[in-house]
């Protein structure tokens, strides 16, 4: 029987995505993702963050590099992979890393929006004006039942 190798996390980018180009076209991207837990002792709340080396590879690093930079919330499914390498001084050092398999960015709606935050009253004035959870304007059940 094999093993499972599956890393779940959701977490914020702790900088924008480093992105390099290797040889045969090859797009990797990598930044680090805090994911954060809280917790009581003593009657405190203490705060532990972990961070993670994050890897994409191909055309994952591609959108990445196109939708991702620091601070966004993002939920990522992933293998744990541990590598080697030498440093200057000829040291062999260790790195663990999650090679990202897919991505999810998490977050509100205006999150994503490009446009400045107006200060005027943006209430929706009619019902064509919301929006629904699939993006379309004005769509609503008209018998005003649930869809599920």
């Amino acid at each position: 029987m094999s093993g499972i190798n599956k890393v779940i996390l959701v977490g914020h980018l702790g900088k924008d995505p480093e992105v390099r180009h290797l040889d045969g076209g090859v797009t990797v991207a990598s930044f680090p993702l805090a994911t954060s837990e809280t917790y009581n002792k003593d009657g405190k709340r203490i705060e532990q963050t972990e961070w993670h080396n994050i890897v994409l590879w191909r055309g994952l690093a591609e959108v990445a590099s196109k939708y991702l930079s620091k601070g966004k919330l993002v939920y990522i499914e992933g293998k744990l992979r541990t590598r080697s390498f030498e440093d200057r001084e000829k040291v062999k050092k260790y790195v663990t890393e999650v090679v990202a398999e897919n991505f999810t960015i998490l977050g509100r709606k205006s999150d994503f929006e490009q446009t400045p935050i107006s200060t005027e009253n943006t209430t929706p004035k009619s019902e064509t004006e919301y929006t629904d959870v699939t993006g379309t304007p004005g769509t609503t059940d008209p018998s005003g039942d649930l869809p599920f």
